[in-house]
């Protein structure tokens, strides 16, 4: 007997303004793309009978959680949040593309940080644990979980070698859906990145983070040009 999880990311937020100055992450809002996004993927997995929500606590995972499953009271896992990123204005001009854009392909090394700040090998550390709870409790058999993307891919990753690797090429596009089910000796992985609002992706080529880095650049450009005016 295998259990089913529909490992989700949550839907779309703006992590800059405008101009490409950076907000704080923890409580930014769906936007309303985003929104439509969930209502999206509500629709697609109304066939589905929730026993539990799991959510990492963030506001974009409860929001998204509260449109996708609607009757299920969301839980706050916090040890299932995102990967916690550095300081950007920190980040070296000549790094930053690869920080963004590079930061999840291949086999990614436990000693990487994202973006400057929490490594891999952290995301592993509280992670891995979480699940293990998770899978302990035999009370459920249908579980959504919405998270974020590096989260998703530790758990994918886990779920395809049964080790730490983390495997950074599995995309997570906003409300993406990966179904997984899991016995009592192994996994069964049978979708990734699944976007009911975009199935066949034709709205886009670029990784998330292409599109973070290609939102923040116009703002660090002129940043750099700023301080490179000043008098000395």
């Amino acid at each position: 007997m295998r259990r089913r999880i529909y490992l989700m990311r949550h839907a779309e937020v703006a992590y800059f303004e405008a101009d490409g100055r950076p907000v704080r992450p923890e409580g930014v809002p769906l936007t309303r793309e985003g929104e439509n996004q969930a209502r999206a993927t509500r629709d697609a997995l109304a066939g589905a009978r929730f026993d539990r929500s799991i959510t990492s606590g963030l506001e974009r995972t409860l929001a998204t959680a509260k449109i996708v499953a609607p009757k299920v009271e969301p839980e706050m896992w916090p040890d299932l949040g995102e990967l916690e990123g550095g300081r950007l204005d920190e980040i070296p001009d000549q790094d930053l593309e690869q920080a963004f854009a590079g930061v999840f392909r291949g086999v990614v090394s436990e000693e990487t940080r994202f973006l400057g700040g929490e490594t891999i090998g952290s995301l592993f550390d509280r992670v891995l644990p979480a699940l293990e709870r998770l899978l302990a409790d035999e009370s459920w058999d249908v579980l959504l979980a919405v998270l974020h993307g590096g989260v998703n891919r530790a758990i994918l990753s886990y779920a395809l070698t049964g080790e730490r690797t983390f495997l950074g090429n599995f995309e997570q596009a906003p409300a993406c859906v990966n179904i997984l089910d899991v016995g009592a000796d192994h996994w069964v992985v049978r979708g990734v990145n699944v976007t009911p609002y975009d199935l066949a992706h034709l709205g886009r080529r670029q990784t998330t983070m292409e599109q973070l880095y290609a939102q923040y650049l116009p703002y660090r450009k002129r940043r750099s040009r700023g301080r490179s005016s000043r008098p000395r």
